[in-house]
């Protein structure tokens, strides 16, 4: 599958970082529309814009969107930032692909694993916002919306952090996740797919409490296991990858067992 000729990333921060040599190495032009004028890879252009506000200028025309905002402040701001990003848009592209989160099930129950076909019961303020976000992305440019779990990877070493400081979490809270690299291949793939999914969950193939994924931290660091900072009962959801794995076919890393594993061997975390 070709990559789109011309793709505009709507914020640059690691994904977009990550995504761009690949649509790059596959002979495409990539844009990045951001706050401020940094230096960027070789490669991309840079196109400075701020979507709180009406664009000055028009942005150039491309076949294909990225879309990775935060929420910004209030329950409408993504709807405010999507339409400013349409209004400076020459055409709708033929693909935007919108990064939400697993986050708008904040306030959702289940026993069971969640998956596309589960509809959001947005509680929370922050989960209605993100939700708000995904049917505006859908209402404006017919986006397809992937929601990650739990992004972590080369830069995104918090929780090992954590383990190492011996600071308390929830043993019992269920949690998902997805390692970047896999999560980079998901979106490259939405954007060069022909009839992609509406919908993605970007989780991995191992949902695990919490406390699980810290014993495993603690053994691999040798240190000691962060205390139970919970009351015991599980919270929290288990989330379905089904659809992500059968697109992908196999995942870079499949658990949190592999994924960590290679970030402890491989950065300075490591003793």
């Amino acid at each position: 599958m070709p990559a789109p000729r011309r793709t505009l990333l709507v914020g640059f921060g690691k994904l977009g970082a990550r995504l761009a040599p690949r649509l790059l190495a596959a002979g495409g032009e990539v844009f990045a529309l951001r706050r401020g004028d940094g230096a960027l890879p070789a490669g991309i252009t840079g196109v400075r814009g701020d979507l709180s506000a009406p664009l000055p200028s028009p942005l150039p025309e491309v076949d294909a969107a990225l879309v990775t905002l935060p929420p910004g402040e209030g329950p409408t701001a993504y709807r405010a930032a999507l339409t400013h990003l349409g209004d400076a848009l020459p055409r709708v592209p033929a693909r935007t692909v919108f990064v939400s989160s697993t986050g708008v099930f904040e306030g959702t129950t289940a026993e069971r694993p969640i998956t596309e076909r589960d509809e959001p019961v947005a509680e929370s303020g922050r989960s209605a916002a993100i939700r708000d976000g995904e049917r505006a992305a859908a209402d404006l440019f017919d986006a397809v919306v992937v929601r990650p779990a739990g992004i972590y990877g080369p830069g995104r070493e918090f929780l090992l952090r954590r383990v190492r400081a011996g600071e308390g979490v929830d043993h019992a809270r269920r949690t998902n996740r997805i390692h970047e690299s896999d999560l980079v291949r998901a979106l490259d793939l939405m954007l060069r797919m022909d009839d992609p999914p509406a919908l993605l969950h970007a989780v991995d193939r191992k949902p695990a409490p919490l406390g699980d994924v810290v014993r495993f931290l603690a053994a691999q660091l040798g240190v000691d296991v962060p205390p139970d900072s919970g009351s015991g009962v599980p919270s929290g959801l288990v989330h379905d990858g089904s659809l992500l794995l059968s697109l992908l076919g196999t995942l870079e890393h499949p658990t949190y067992e592999s994924g960590y594993a290679d970030m402890i061997a491989s950065s300075r975390i490591a003793p």
